[in-house]
């Protein structure tokens, strides 16, 4: 599988989705609002805990762009991996060659973990173009084309990821890839790509995020 060509920057999507969809157990979300897609086991528990271990290590406080005045809106940690961690490699050539996407439009990969009653309230990946922080965030890369997430494991409770326009509710499940395209066909970004990390209930959950933009990132 690593051997398979680099697709670009998911900004021209139709290459992304069919690189995916050729492979085994991958499932799409039936919805003409937005391309999202679930495999199980795209990580296996080894690489899920050193994932981990790393994330502990380097974990702070989460923000946000263009701050809403909700002191509560995201209340998890995020931690930045580094990029020269042999671990951190064997994942990104992983990411790649499962989606096609250049990892020259990838940003640095990120983790997040959640204990009980933190969640990130509805929100979107890409960057409002008319945002305060729009300039700031995206004028050297460009807004964000897709995101990869994967769960590293499973909390006792609670820690869904809701995708509410198309009334679909994704269990945290080790190893568990997310991906989803945040525009719609003509390139515009697409609100209905709105999700919520639920609140943890019991445990506490870990996940990997990757976000792809339109140019080469840095």
């Amino acid at each position: 599988m690593t051997d398979l060509p680099i697709l670009g920057s998911g900004l021209d999507a139709a290459p992304i989705v069919a690189r995916m969809l050729s492979q085994p157990g991958v499932q799409k979300v039936p919805s003409p609002k937005l391309d999202l897609f679930l495999k199980r086991g795209f990580l296996d528990a080894d690489l899920c805990a050193g994932l981990i271990e790393r994330i502990d290590a380097v974990r702070r406080p989460s923000t946000i762009a263009d701050p809403n005045g909700d002191a509560a809106f995201r209340t998890s940690e995020t931690g930045d991996l580094f990029a020269g961690d042999a671990i951190v490699q064997r994942v990104e050539a992983l990411l790649a060659a499962f989606t096609g996407l250049d990892p020259a439009h990838g940003e640095p990969l990120q983790g997040q973990r959640y204990a009980v009653g933190q969640e990130f309230k509805g929100h979107t990946d890409y960057f409002e173009p008319k945002g305060v922080d729009y300039e700031r965030y995206c004028s050297v890369a460009g807004n964000r084309t897709w995101t990869v997430m994967v769960y590293l494991n499973e909390p006792e409770a609670g820690g869904a990821t809701r995708f509410k326009a198309v009334d679909k509710i994704v269990q945290p499940e080790t190893g568990k890839l997310v991906a989803w395209n945040n525009r719609r066909a003509d390139g515009s970004p697409n609100p209905a790509t709105l999700h919520q990390g639920m609140k943890v209930r019991a445990g506490t959950k870990y996940v990997i995020t990757k976000w792809y933009r339109e140019r080469p990132w840095g």
